[in-house]
């Protein structure tokens, strides 16, 4: 250290605290970073790199950023996943000692983002800390500081048990020991898009006692302690704002594991990774940020309680069947703020006035609400606006104190209204009539000289002055102006009745500006008394906005209120799948009915590809989720159970993340299902085995299928390309085959997209080929080579029984056989058995015949 300069030595003992973030050091106006810092930061923000001389004979990497400027640039790094340690001068530089003291004052953290566009307005930020007490039994708490909404829970399973629950809560940082295992870790990462970090501290402390003081659990207890000792310590401020731990079961709610939410997009399409295109993104009429996100929340946690969700769906249906008043509702909702992120400001310190205005008019909204849901006449809504808190005492004090358009900085004054405040009033009466008497000074003195260009003006450093052009100065009265500032064509000057007025402005202009602050502050201190009543009206204005959303969109699309059943019975009439039907458009969607009891518990769906399987699954478990959250369906009617769990495996993807093939994916996603789930849940599997080859994925099929319907018994609809299954129906009593139907039309294929009893009596894969615009030629070839390759399996299969030929597997060494086929070509036949035509897209199909072909030439 010894062979740095004081300077750097500060900087060093101060990043030594703070090795995994960039730190803004604080030199006057600047935010510098220095060594690896700078050499990074350079890179990522774009921005100059230069040096320094810091008592070494190399010089020291540096960069740096205004720091007006450094709100952005934070930002920058926080969105690529970075963290800042911001570092202020913390004493007058006139008056130090040698290096100005300079101290960390705040650790900025993607979890601790507390405004900036990195703070999606409809989008909860996360922070979470988890304990794991033993291999099975893990806490979670976490909280959002950006709201103030703070939650917990005990969990009891497997790491993926964990990991759902985390993927669930979609936090974007989580808070551990160091002793967390490497393994888990990697999961963790790799798997969520978060960063890490730690914190041993797990002690009591006294300060956060009304934070956990409905946590039952002393292991909640403990994982909460370590959350907030990393938020007390990282901050550095008050944390006021963070309401009471809420203890959750997740057995409250409808289990969604990870696949599931992935397949299904309920709220992040799988191809583009956004909202558009999800079950999110359909419902979202909110107004509120607020409402937006309680939203997202409800779809991520669907209830299983009947009691819960009809109460929803009343409210829903009141709503909707209120259509002035519903919106008259959502005029009044766009009026208010953003009243959770608005407490938190005014907890951590960032409040201005504006800020205070916009609260001010949101709970001004507060009373018209009240009143016009009363006017709803339904007990719930009543229930609801009755705990509905005006503050009314608050907006008074808002309305009398805070001028309507105030600016942005609170220590430059232009805040506080007149009348507020009897000094304050003193104060400005001075400094409005001193300017007053200078405008009238400028009159005059214009008259004395009869310089018409003479004026009076003001800058910081001489204060009030006479100015006068060059050509005019031998027409000032002499001895009565002295001269202050000579500039290149005119000349400054003051007068002792100037000079003497000026401090009368000065003071009375610095006592207002003070004064205004300090009355600013007291406000803000006033307001933070408050935060508990204004997030009260939060949460009861958000679950307002997502009934009116659900009855604004169930209006328009045309759903319906669902009916639940205690007999394990689904019936749905004319459903659809709702993502879909919206993005067609003004195309028509072909609606479906979906029968299934007590003897119809699985459903084998066959049919060609792009002919509507998966949508119609989808659309079933849509169905169940719209309702659970207690939103109306996209059906003509619908009875349906209440489902504990749903289950899916949708779709052909590699993780190449985690290194695991479509095969793997889709063995790891059925394991999943056939290991928890129960006779209450519905399980969703499309094309299970296409992975393998035909008759390792035939085998394994009707295995998983046989194993569901005799050990679990859950609803199950199972689609497949496998034409062979479809005999089970003949062996298994709970399964029926259906369809999604296809006509051949002057040898062009048209799907039909209606789902029909019994089995497809055909793949129509070449079809979909030739739908895909390949070329002519290689079409014929596709399908002479196909008819040859079922005459050969018609040969090949005669007199043996379906069931035997599902179970059967290809010798791995056959004996050859004697064929009209030379060597060659018998080599080009077995490759070309080989090959899954139905996993392939239509550009591989080609490029495989192409090889072949070529193989033949």
């Amino acid at each position: 250290m010894s062979q740095y300069t004081p300077m750097i030595q500060q900087y060093l003992r101060v990043k030594a605290n703070y090795q995994d973030a960039f730190l803004f050091f604080r030199l006057g106006d600047f935010y510098e970073m220095f060594f690896d810092d700078a050499l990074k930061a350079s890179q990522e923000l774009e921005i100059t790199l230069t040096s320094r001389e810091g008592g070494t004979e190399e010089r020291i990497p540096m960069c740096g950023v205004p720091y007006h400027a450094a709100a952005g640039y934070i930002e920058v790094l926080i969105q690529k996943g970075y963290k800042v340690a911001i570092c202020e001068q913390t004493e007058d530089p006139k008056q130090a000692k040698g290096v100005v003291r300079r101290e960390v004052v705040q650790l900025i953290t993607p979890g601790t983002v507390m405004e900036g566009k990195g703070l999606l307005e409809k989008e909860n930020n996360y922070i979470s800390s988890f304990t794991m007490f033993d291999e099975v039994t893990f806490g979670i708490a976490y909280t959002d500081l950006s709201t103030g909404e703070s939650k917990a829970t005990i969990l009891t399973g497997t790491h993926e048990v964990l990991l759902n629950e985390l993927s669930t809560i979609g936090m974007k940082e989580v808070v551990v020991d160091s002793n967390l295992d490497s393994e888990l870790k990697k999961k963790i990462t790799d798997r969520m898009n978060v960063i890490i970090s730690i914190e041993e501290n797990i002690e009591n402390d006294n300060e956060f006692n009304n934070i956990i003081t409905r946590l039952s659990n002393e292991k909640l207890k403990t994982t909460a302690f370590r959350l907030l000792h990393y938020l007390k310590k990282t901050q550095k401020r008050s944390l006021d704002h963070l309401q009471a731990f809420s203890e959750y079961e997740i057995n409250q709610y409808m289990k969604l594991d990870y696949y599931s939410k992935r397949n299904l997009e309920l709220t992040e399409s799988i191809r583009g990774k956004g909202s558009k295109g999800t079950l999110l993104w359909l419902l979202d009429e909110t107004v509120t940020a607020m409402g937006g996100r309680m939203l997202k929340q409800w779809i991520d946690r669907p209830l299983i309680n009947e009691t819960q969700i009809v109460r929803r769906l009343d409210l829903v249906e009141t709503t909707l069947h209120h259509y002035f008043e519903r919106q008259e509702l959502r005029e009044l909702l766009k009026g208010v703020y953003d009243l959770e992120r608005l407490s938190g400001r005014v907890a951590f310190g960032n409040a201005n006035a504006r800020d205070f205005i916009q609260l001010k008019k949101s709970l001004m909204q507060i009373p018209a609400i009240v009143s016009l849901v009363k006017q709803l006449n339904q007990s719930e809504a009543q229930r609801l606006v009755d705990q509905l808190d005006p503050c009314e005492d608050l907006t008074e004090l808002l309305e009398k104190s805070i001028i309507d358009h105030p600016p942005l900085t609170i220590k430059e004054g232009g805040i506080i209204k007149d009348g507020f405040h009897k000094e304050l009033d003193t104060y400005k009466d001075a400094s409005r009539n001193g300017k007053q008497w200078i405008a009238e000074l400028e009159k005059e003195e214009k008259q004395k000289t009869g310089i018409k260009s003479l004026k009076v003006g003001y800058n910081r450093v001489f204060g009030y002055y006479i100015e006068v052009t060059r050509a005019n100065v031998h027409l000032l009265e002499e001895g009565r102006y002295e001269r202050k500032q000579t500039l290149a064509n005119a000349e400054r000057f003051i007068t002792p009745e100037l000079k003497e007025k000026e401090a009368l402005i000065l003071l009375a202009e610095e006592k207002c500006i003070d004064l205004e602050y300090a009355l600013f502050m007291e406000i803000r201190e006033t307001v933070k008394t408050y935060i508990p009543r204004i997030q009260q009206a939060a949460k009861i204005i958000s679950e307002l906005d997502v009934y009116q959303s659900f009855a604004t969109v169930s209006e328009t699309r045309h759903y319906v209120k669902p009916i639940f059943n205690n007999k394990r019975q689904i019936h749905i009439t004319n459903g659809r799948h709702p993502v879909v039907e919206k993005v067609m458009g003004s195309q028509e969607y072909v609606p479906n009915d979906c029968l299934m009891d007590s003897e119809r518990e699985m459903l084998l769906i066959t049919g060609p590809n792009m002919s509507g399987k998966s949508t119609f699954m989808r659309q079933i478990a849509l169905t169940a989720i719209m309702a659970q959250i207690g939103c109306f369906v996209p059906a003509e009617k619908a009875d349906i159970p209440i489902f504990d769990q749903v289950f899916t495996r949708i779709g052909a993807a590699d993780d190449l993340i985690s290194g695991q093939s479509t095969f793997m994916v889709e063995m790891l996603e059925a394991k999943n299902a056939i290991a928890n789930a129960t006779k209450n849940s519905l399980i969703l599997f499309d094309e299970i085995g296409r992975g393998t080859s035909t008759y390792d994925g035939m085998a394994l099929a009707q295995a998983i299928i046989e194993y569901i319907h005799d050990r679990i018994g859950a609803k199950t609809l199972f689609s497949t390309h496998y034409h062979e299954l479809t005999v089970l129906e003949e062996m298994l009593v709970q399964l029926k085959n259906i369809h999604v139907s296809a006509v051949e039309q002057q040898g062009k294929l048209v799907f039909l997209h209606k789902v029909k009893p019994g089995p497809a009596d055909k793949s129509y894969g070449i079809h979909v080929a030739e739908l895909a615009n390949l070329p002519k030629e290689l079409i014929a070839r596709a399908t002479e080579i196909l008819r040859e390759l079922e005459n050969e399996q018609s040969r090949d299969t005669k007199n043996v029984d379906n069931r035997e030929h599902v179970n059967e597997q290809l010798a791995l060494f056959a004996e050859p056989t004697k064929s009209k086929y030379s060597d060659h070509e018998r080599k080009i036949l077995d490759e070309l058995r080989q090959l899954n035509i139905m996993d392939m897209n239509p550009m591989q199909a080609m490029n495989s015949l192409y090889e072949i072909q070529k193989k033949l030439k």
